[in-house]
C-alpha cells in the first residue's frame, strides 16, 4: 500500500482482523479479574473492622488471597482462552463465582451483575459486528482481508 492512499490496491496482502466477538469478551474477563484483585484487597483491608460483611466469611487471611487469587488467575487464563472451543461456555460460567463473591463482600453483587450485562453485549454485538463484517467482506473482495 502507498503511503498517500492507505485503500488496498488489488494484489495487496491485507492482515485479518481479530473477531470483534473474541476481543470484546476476552477484554470483559480480563476487567473482570481485576475487579475481583481490587476486592480482595478491599475484604484484606476490612478484616478487621466492624464493617457488616455478606453472609459468607473467609476466616483467615491465606484462605481469602487463595479463593481469589485462583478466581484472578482463571479470569486471566480464560481471556486468553475465549477463542477455542468452549471458551464462551467456560466465560459464562466464571460469571457465577465473580458474582457469589458478593456473599463475601455485598457491592460485588453490583459489580458482578454489571460485569454479567458486559458480558452478555461482548457476546451478542460482538457477533454481529463479526456477521457484519463477514458479509461487507463477501461483498467487496477487493478489501478483503487474505486468510
Amino acid at each position: 500500500m502507498s503511503k498517500k492512499d492507505d485503500r488496498p490496491r488489488p494484489g495487496d496482502t491485507i492482515k485479518p482482523r481479530k473477531p470483534a466477538k473474541v476481543q470484546f469478551a476476552a477484554t470483559v474477563l480480563q476487567l473482570e479479574a481485576f475487579a475481583v484483585l481490587f476486592a480482595a484487597l478491599a475484604l484484606y483491608g476490612l478484616r478487621d473492622s466492624t464493617y457488616e460483611r455478606g453472609p459468607l466469611v473467609l476466616g483467615s487471611t491465606a484462605a481469602l488471597w487463595t479463593v481469589t487469587g485462583v478466581l484472578f488467575l482463571v479470569l486471566v487464563l480464560l481471556s486468553r482462552m475465549v477463542a477455542r472451543p468452549g471458551g464462551y461456555a467456560a466465560g459464562s460460567v466464571a460469571q457465577v463465582p465473580v458474582l457469589a463473591m458478593g456473599l463475601l463482600l455485598p457491592m460485588m453483587f453490583v459489580v458482578g451483575a454489571v460485569f454479567v450485562a458486559m458480558w452478555v453485549v461482548s457476546l451478542r454485538l460482538g457477533g454481529r459486528i463479526d456477521r457484519e463484517r463477514a458479509e461487507y467482506d463477501a461483498s467487496h473482495p477487493e478489501t478483503a482481508p487474505n486468510l
